[in-house]
């Protein structure tokens, strides 16, 4: 792993990044069939290029510890943006803006105690987080599209609500993982101090 900041990978996350705003914009400022429909073709491309920047970063060996920080933090931003915004617009309840959000508290807060004990500051990303990603992603377009009147929008609702439960379960499997990894570092950390404190009091 490489300190590389100017590459393609991170350049698509920086892309992403900037599209939160201009998202959050289409979505809560016109409120019009036409800024809905960029608004979905916007999370779409946001979707696309989550998968497309981690195809170049190993395709062309251009992974970086920018790019592990770059692409969860566009990943969240959007997730959050979007429920956010979803909920604003009544098209999903609060009460599942509040089980995600008590999902990230609870994942923040482990990560906080495990870089002040330790000094790590990421872990390693879990299959079902990256699941949970795709299918949130690929829920909130669908429950736009599911906003609108006819039998295109009611196909659209049901289809959006499958990917935003089976993502919201795997979103907080992936909690979970991530709180196993967390102990285990703390528990292994706690070892090696012990052991050295052990072998200096022999020592002397």
């Amino acid at each position: 792993m490489e300190d590389r900041i100017l590459t393609i990978p991170n350049g698509i996350s920086v892309a992403r990044l900037a599209g939160v705003p201009v998202f959050l914009w289409l979505v809560l400022g016109p409120r019009t069939a036409t800024a809905d429909d960029i608004a979905v073709g916007l999370l779409i491309a946001a979707g696309l290029s989550d998968w497309l920047d981690g195809k170049i970063a190993r395709a062309l060996n251009q992974t970086s510890r920018l790019g592990q920080l770059l692409d969860p933090a566009a990943d969240r931003l959007y997730i959050a943006a979007t429920i956010v915004a979803l909920a604003v617009r009544m098209i999903i309840p609060w009460w599942l803006v509040a089980v995600l959000a008590v999902r990230e508290l609870i994942v923040g807060v482990a990560l906080a105690v495990l870089k002040q004990k330790t000094g790590v500051s990421g872990l390693q990303v879990s299959l079902a987080g990256k699941a949970a990603t795709l299918c949130l992603l690929y829920a909130f377009p669908l429950l736009f599209l599911g906003d609108h009147p006819g039998l295109g929008g009611t196909i659209a609702r049901v289809i959006g609500w499958a990917f935003a439960i089976w993502g919201t379960a795997l979103y907080w499997q992936s909690a979970l993982l991530y709180l196993v990894q967390v102990r285990g570092l703390l528990t292994g950390y706690n070892f090696e101090a012990d052991h050295r404190r052990n072998r200096k009091g022999a020592a002397s």
